[in-house]
């Protein structure tokens, strides 16, 4: 059953993930992401690494929830939304797939009670020490580069808000100094 969830919540990350990559609009893109990230925490407590699920639901998830509600203040992307619900079996089929994954989701810790870790823990260590001997030993590189990407990441996202922004206020000025001139006109 355990085997079933993982390749489940790979599955759906995975979709999740490209609709990420290949929607057009950042609403639909924020979403999907987010929904990614809560799935890949819901991996983490299916192998029993409660200590990770919890991290991952509050650094990534909360930092997606807050790019979310930036890119919500910043960018009018409501106005490229158009809600057209006319096929309503796709809405019970998803909300049906929604509810199965729910149920498997809570099921699922309950009827794996017999896993076993393929590293066996420190005798005597808790969760969260076991967890960081294990990253800062063996998976020391793996992540140090994942901050470094992330680090990058954020960077990259600053000078790109920061160009976009210097476009949006050019732009904003050019059109106000041609309402100007076209009142003056007048």
């Amino acid at each position: 059953m355990i085997s079933f969830a993982f390749y489940f919540f790979a599955v759906l990350i995975t979709l999740l993930f490209l609709v990420t990559v290949m929607s057009k609009n950042v609403l639909y893109a924020m979403t999907s992401l987010a929904a990614g990230m809560v799935l890949i925490s819901g991996l983490f407590f299916i192998l029993g690494a409660d200590f990770l699920g919890a991290v991952q639901l509050i650094v990534y998830v909360g930092a997606i929830m807050a790019l979310y509600s930036f890119a919500m203040m910043f960018f009018d992307v409501t106005r490229d939304v158009k809600e057209d619900n006319s096929n309503n079996t796709v809405v019970f089929l998803l909300g049906g797939a929604i509810a199965l994954l729910l149920v498997l989701m809570f099921s699922a810790p309950i009827l794996g009670t017999g896993a076993q870790a393929l590293h066996p823990a420190v005798v005597g260590a808790t969760n969260p020490q076991a967890v960081g001997l294990v990253l800062f030993t063996k998976y020391l590189v793996p992540f140090e580069v994942a901050a470094i990407m992330l680090l990058v990441a954020m960077i990259a996202g600053i000078i790109l808000a920061g160009k976009q922004m210097d476009e949006s206020l050019t732009m904003t000025e050019q059109e106000e100094n041609i309402n100007e001139m076209k009142g003056d006109e007048q």
